[in-house]
């Protein structure tokens, strides 16, 4: 039995102070009132990052292999992360079957942090599709379907266009499994809302690459503001959502709804300011990332960094801010033994100190990082 003592612990609910965490074979056993010194710091439930396409120097679409995945996960973990959907962006068939390939062979392996993939695209919006490529963004064929169809990836997410997918798509993929999100199109209120009658449950990155909200056309946003019942990603980096229009999603959506993501490129972790993506390059200018027009492209951003915004620039609770980091994206990837500290939930766990830093991480109870 392995026991950690902290000063303060956050459980997903509620907060606690001076208890010892017992930990059996990567599952938390116990939470117990410590009988002796505690660590000081706060513990919390481990982050849960639903989008990201990079992280220490590793693109996972330019290398879509199981070392990129160590290598993006150590970079994250760094900063609170204990499990993540790395994200392949818009891409050839070829690369997205190395990147379910490696996925697969990582969770057969029980790489850790690795719970599943999210594939960004290709069914997007050209009107609406970022730095997307566009001689990839395509519509749905077999040869899609065979790998959304796979069972061996963990948790499947794959986000659309709904004016370039049909209700009935989307309804075939959820019988697959696939956790359907809406995202980068610019489709009308109402094709938002038969996307979601035919199941999809999410929209990535609220705001960003989607369809505003005006008076006569609520458009993807104003669909997504208004349905209580759909997850959205929220990038809070200051430069995706101003703080405004995240304090309007903040009071739209029932708590539970939002999620933080990082939208990750490559040099999270790294001094890099700038990589090779696609057929050009994005430029690192302090916490932002844009490519050679002026355009954002993903970010720099940490689930930390992002939860001390959250709290500091939007005021809002560290309780709130910590469940959207952790318990809001277990629920909605439904993964019920996660996101809460707790007997019988894998010991999936971050030490905080009192600047929302990292000082230690574990996966399953076995130690990832420790601040040196």
């Amino acid at each position: 039995m392995q026991q950690l003592s902290v000063s303060r612990l956050f459980d997903g609910e509620q907060w606690f102070d001076n208890v010892s965490v017992n930990i059996d074979n990567g599952i938390i056993h116990s939470v117990v009132p410590a009988s002796g010194n505690v660590q000081p710091g706060l513990l919390v439930p481990g982050f849960i990052d639903v989008q990201v396409n990079g992280g220490g120097g590793a693109l996972f679409n330019t290398a879509p292999n199981r070392q990129s995945l160590r290598t993006m996960l150590r970079a994250h973990a760094r900063f609170g992360t204990t499990a993540m959907l790395p994200t392949v962006i818009t891409d050839s068939v070829s690369v997205m079957h190395q990147a379910a390939d490696a996925i697969a062979a990582a969770i057969a392996d029980n790489e850790p942090g690795i719970i599943g993939v999210h594939f960004e695209g290709p069914h997007l919006s050209v009107p609406k599709k970022g730095v997307h490529p566009q001689q990839h963004i395509r519509q749905l064929t077999a040869a899609e379907l065979a790998i959304y169809s796979r069972s061996d990836l963990g948790i499947k997410l794959v986000t659309v266009a709904p004016e370039n997918i049909s209700a009935e798509q989307i309804r075939q993929l959820v019988a697959l499994n696939v956790i359907v999100c809406l995202g980068h199109s610019n489709a009308d209120a109402a094709t938002v809302q038969a996307a979601l009658a035919a199941g999809a449950t999410g929209f990535t990155h609220l705001y960003n690459a989607m369809s505003p909200l005006t008076s006569r056309e609520p458009g993807m946003v104003g669909v997504a503001l208004a349905d209580p019942d759909s997850w959205c990603g929220v990038i809070f980096d200051g430069h995706h959502i101003h703080p405004v229009a995240a304090k309007v999603a903040l009071a739209a959506k029932p708590k539970g709804k939002l999620l933080i993501v990082t939208d990750a490129m490559s040099p999270v972790g790294t001094d890099d300011t700038e990589f090779d993506f696609f057929a050009g390059k994005v430029m690192r200018d302090g916490s932002k990332l844009t490519n050679e027009a002026g355009a954002l492209a993903g970010s720099v951003l940490d689930m930390a960094g992002a939860v001390q915004y959250a709290v500091q620039q939007l005021d809002v609770s560290p309780d709130e801010a910590l469940r959207m980091a952790s318990l809001y994206p277990a629920q909605f990837l439904a993964r019920s033994n996660s996101g809460r500290i707790i007997a019988g939930a894998a010991a999936d766990l971050v030490l905080l100190n009192n600047n929302w830093q990292v000082e230690a991480n574990w996966i399953h109870g076995e130690p990832i990082f420790t601040a040196e």
